[in-house]
């Protein structure tokens, strides 16, 4: 028997779209009171006002967790609306697919990935636990993806951003044990939104669907896991951690010729669209 949903107070970032927005939908109709945020006003008014349709309660705070301030005015306003904050999932983020070898001068793309990816759930996160602590209990859920656990290439400025929050998770995780709060990573494959969109080879692979990885935050809510990942994300992580030059030599190269493949096959497309 999991964890009950209906009445819990739950935040989530990133809720304008993709998988925040199906989380966001999918929880309401578990009898759960959603607090939308992410930047675009117009589009939280639009989710929040499908959850109230299909009879579910939603607030939004519009805010652009990229900026220190607007981050502290969002979490005072939920604070003040919601004095107890069940469930606080950290699902806002930015992707960037370069190289390094093409990112010398583009040291900003580290720079604004790691703000939103970590410091903006970690700022958030540290607003939420006081609260939860005081009360004895909460859940800190922090969405991060497949490729922290693989070794892939093109996505240094990304990986590196969720690598740190998975580390923060961790020894936060840690440090609660015995408090009844507690700290889940989800480690999503890739997924079909507007943040995987403008690579256009992803259209080529197998991508889950916002509602499915809505899903995975359900049962991050209802089991609390320390990780929820698919058992060959695991595997593969399990043996990168043991035999980590071999599988790093293996995955990189896979993952090149992959991209190749990929990239090859939409330029044969977009010549094959253009003589049509």
């Amino acid at each position: 028997m999991g964890v009950e949903i209906r009445g819990k107070t739950i935040v989530i970032t990133g809720a304008s779209s993709g998988i925040g927005a199906a989380a966001a939908k999918l929880l309401a109709r578990k009898g759960a009171r959603v607090c939308l945020v992410a930047r675009r006003a117009d589009e939280l008014a639009r989710v929040k006002a499908d959850i109230e349709a299909a009879g579910g309660q939603a607030w939004i705070y519009p805010a652009d967790l990229s900026k220190e301030a607007e981050i502290d005015a969002c979490a005072r306003a939920i604070l003040a609306e919601h004095p107890q904050v069940d469930v606080l999932v950290n699902n806002a983020a930015r992707s960037i697919r370069r190289l390094v070898s093409e990112s010398f001068d583009r040291f900003h793309d580290y720079q604004r990935t790691m703000q939103l990816n970590y410091f903006g759930p970690l700022r958030l996160t540290l607003a939420m636990l006081p609260g939860m602590l005081a009360r004895g209990q909460g859940h800190i859920v922090n969405v991060s993806s497949y490729s922290t656990m693989l070794t892939v290439p093109r996505f240094s400025a990304y990986v590196a951003s969720k690598s740190a929050l998975e580390g923060f998770s961790r020894s936060l995780a840690a440090e609660l044990v015995g408090k009844a709060i507690y700290v889940t990573v989800i480690n999503y494959p890739l997924v079909k939104t507007p943040m995987t969109a403008p690579t256009a080879g992803y259209r080529y692979l197998k991508q889950m669907e916002p509602e499915e990885a809505a899903g995975w935050i359900v049962k991050a809510i209802e089991k609390r896991p320390a990780r929820v990942a698919t058992f060959i994300q695991a595997a593969w992580g399990v043996l990168l951690a043991a035999f980590p030059t071999l599988m790093t030599a293996y995955t990189g190269r896979f993952m090149l010729r992959r991209a190749r493949k990929l990239q090859a096959r939409v330029e044969r497309d977009a010549q094959r669209n253009g003589r049509a």
